[in-house]
């Protein structure tokens, strides 16, 4: 410890010693290398980029309530089946959690799918490639609107606010779609599904799984507030005109 004498005593000395009682603690406190340093700035930006996920949901909850409810409604007359479709997707970190969609299919949608792929091998085929199908029997006939203009998954905005989901990420994927993504599935568990993202404003259907994987891992590798605003941006015209909707 420095005393006022290893100075030469004084006043000069006692300052020293108050200099360094109060400069010591802040000193500690202060980011010791680069790493430190990247690490805050990552902190910093991740903490902007979930304060936009929240408050750009909550404005469009608010906003948009009179519509959930219309759909709500619509789906319970269509059928009298469930409102929303819940099925476990996979989350940041490999975290598993329930996204939500309103419902677009009819209630016996997965039995349905196993016999339709047991019977039809051009679907079979084309599911295993996309697992998707383009003309999908089991969509029903206001589901089929709801996919097209994209309301069907206006239910996410619940899951961006519990903080399953961002604004902005890939799209929330299955088990079973984790062996498509191979080597490059670190990048999709490196951040938060999203409720839009690169591949949504690219054409969608239009784009082979393949593709899709590679914009994922793009965008993880390249995300920056700059990107999260343009793809936000440019999902309300890819929308609107539908490209690449199903």
């Amino acid at each position: 410890m420095y005393t006022s004498e290893s100075y030469g005593g004084g006043s000069a000395g006692l300052a020293v010693d108050l200099y360094r009682l109060l400069a010591g603690p802040v000193d500690n406190r202060r980011p010791q290398s680069l790493k430190s340093y990247l690490h805050f700035f990552a902190l910093s930006r991740g903490m902007l980029r979930r304060s936009l996920d929240v408050s750009i949901a909550l404005a469009a909850i608010i906003a948009l309530i009179p519509l959930l409810l219309l759909i709500c409604i619509l789906i319970k007359l269509q059928d009298g089946g469930p409102i929303l479709f819940t099925q476990e997707r996979i989350g940041k970190g490999g975290a598993r959690f329930r996204c939500h969609k309103f419902r677009s299919m009819r209630p016996d949608a997965e039995a349905h799918l196993a016999l339709l792929l047991s019977c039809d091998p051009r679907l079979r085929q084309e599911w295993e490639l996309n697992h998707k199908l383009r003309k999908d029997p089991r969509i029903t006939a206001l589901g089929d609107f709801l996919r097209r203009s994209s309301l069907d998954e206006l239910p996410q905005l619940f899951n961006i606010v519990r903080g399953n989901m961002s604004i902005v990420g890939p799209r929330p994927i299955v088990d079973s779609e984790i062996d498509r993504y191979g080597r490059w599935f670190r990048y999709y568990t490196a951040v938060r599904p999203g409720l839009t993202g690169l591949w949504q404003v690219s054409g969608r259907n239009d784009v082979t799984y393949r593709r899709r994987v590679a914009m994922d891992r793009l965008y993880v590798r390249t995300r920056s507030l700059h990107s999260y605003v343009r793809i936000l941006c440019a999902t309300v015209p890819a929308v609107l005109l539908r490209r690449g909707s199903c």
